[in-house]
């Protein structure tokens, strides 16, 4: 046998055999129920199609069947790790059908918990980052402070992850005294902790050299696709709702919008990391700021009376029978409101016929959205590449498949 033929030729492209990995939908590292298909070179990704509707539950349509105050616990479980925001973007879009005035108090109280909620989203977000790099401790360790926020949640409102949190107008109750005392507590310890976090991996080499270059997209194609949130800013946009379309006062605050130049794994996660020492500054000018009045505005069809009243008037009695029983009318119209979720953009876009439920409602989820641009982005990477990818896109399955 001649040395020559012991030589393989080179395989022309139309003749090369791939293989076909599923990952996911039930593949832990997915962080969710959905599944890619990618098609492989080995190690390599060459092409990926992506499946959802696994989890499905036809959020818009079930809230289409029910009072406007009860949509609350369907729109907690969109995007569950950051529960409140979706909450209060939803009462806002209410009161703005109704033509509602909100208290200041109350707007600036809102302010404090959509931060709260927002640090609590990146902090999981980052963790899992670290986690899908092979440091566990950081994960583990911001775990306890997001359970510090839980805490807060519960005692305002008796809930911690799905929350229910907050009433169209306002809040069910005052914040207790005990529940600023928690607010402060972790204002005070969190960003000790928040420095540690980033000095195990900002400038540690292997998160660096799993990070920077994986899963980037340009601003001009982040814009295309519809990119909202830290994945935007990632890729250099300043694009923020709480920015360019002010609302429950955030004009009053000051704090400025990181950015990033490369929209990749690492700048997302650096913008993330940014984000949350602004919340912080945010949360602190709203207590030091935080003004005087009721913690609920004037809205009687959807404000339950307190049982004191119920009990020895026949007026409260009569309010709290017709929103228990969701026999409220709103009036015709058609409304779209935004927030600034943890993730991204999140809308809601209602008409009314005036009935007691919504005519047509249509959540805006910032996952659904961005989630397109995946294949795109983890085709010619590395496989284990794909899955930090997923990781820094922050994609929430609740939100994605609602």
């Amino acid at each position: 046998m001649r040395a020559e033929d012991s030589i393989s030729p080179i395989v022309p492209p139309e003749e090369k055999q791939y293989s076909y990995l599923n990952l996911g939908p039930t593949h832990p590292a997915t962080h969710g129920i959905f599944q890619n298909v990618l098609k492989m070179d080995g190690e390599v990704i060459v092409e990926a199609e992506s499946t959802i509707g696994y989890i499905h539950r036809a959020f818009e349509k079930l809230a289409e069947r029910r009072p406007f105050y009860q949509i609350t616990p369907i729109t907690d479980r969109m995007n569950y790790c950051s529960a409140p925001i979706n909450n209060i973007g939803w009462h806002m879009t209410v009161e703005k059908l109704l033509g509602v005035e909100i208290p200041k108090r109350v707007q600036y109280m809102r302010v404090i918990i959509m931060e709260l909620a927002r640090i609590t989203d990146h902090l999981i977000c980052n963790a899992v980052i670290g986690v899908d790099t092979g440091a566990l401790t950081g994960f583990v360790y911001m775990f306890q402070q997001r359970e510090h926020v839980y805490e807060i949640y519960e005692e305002i409102c008796g809930a911690r992850l799905t929350t229910n949190l907050g009433r169209i107008g306002g809040f069910e109750r005052d914040f207790s005294p005990k529940a600023w005392a928690k607010i402060e507590k972790f204002l005070k310890e969190f960003p000790e902790v928040l420095k540690e976090f980033e000095k195990l991996l900002v400038r540690n080499r292997i998160f660096m050299d799993r990070t920077i270059g994986v899963g980037g997209i340009t601003a001009e194609r982040a814009l295309n696709y519809g990119f909202t949130g830290p994945n935007l800013r990632a890729a250099g946009v300043d694009y923020d709702v709480r920015v360019m379309n002010p609302y429950s006062s955030y004009e009053d605050f000051d704090f400025t919008v990181p950015v990033g130049t490369q929209g990749d794994t690492y700048d997302r996660f650096m913008v993330r990391q940014a984000e949350m020492w602004q919340s912080l500054s945010i949360i602190r000018q709203a207590i030091d700021k935080l003004p005087a009045g009721p913690f609920h505005a004037d809205v009687p069809d959807f404000y339950l009376p307190p049982k004191e009243e119920v009990y020895n008037n026949m007026e409260s009695l009569i309010y709290h029978f017709k929103i228990v029983m969701g026999e409220t009318d709103v009036p015709k119209g058609e409304v779209y409101h935004s927030v600034e979720g943890g993730n991204g953009e999140l809308g809601f876009y209602l008409i009314s016929d005036g009935g007691r439920a919504p005519f047509r409602l249509h959540f805006r989820r910032p996952c659904f959205i961005y989630y397109q641009a995946y294949t795109e982005m983890v085709k010619g990477s590395m496989l284990s590449d794909a899955i930090l990818t997923m990781s820094s896109m922050n994609v929430i399955a609740g939100e994605l498949d609602a």
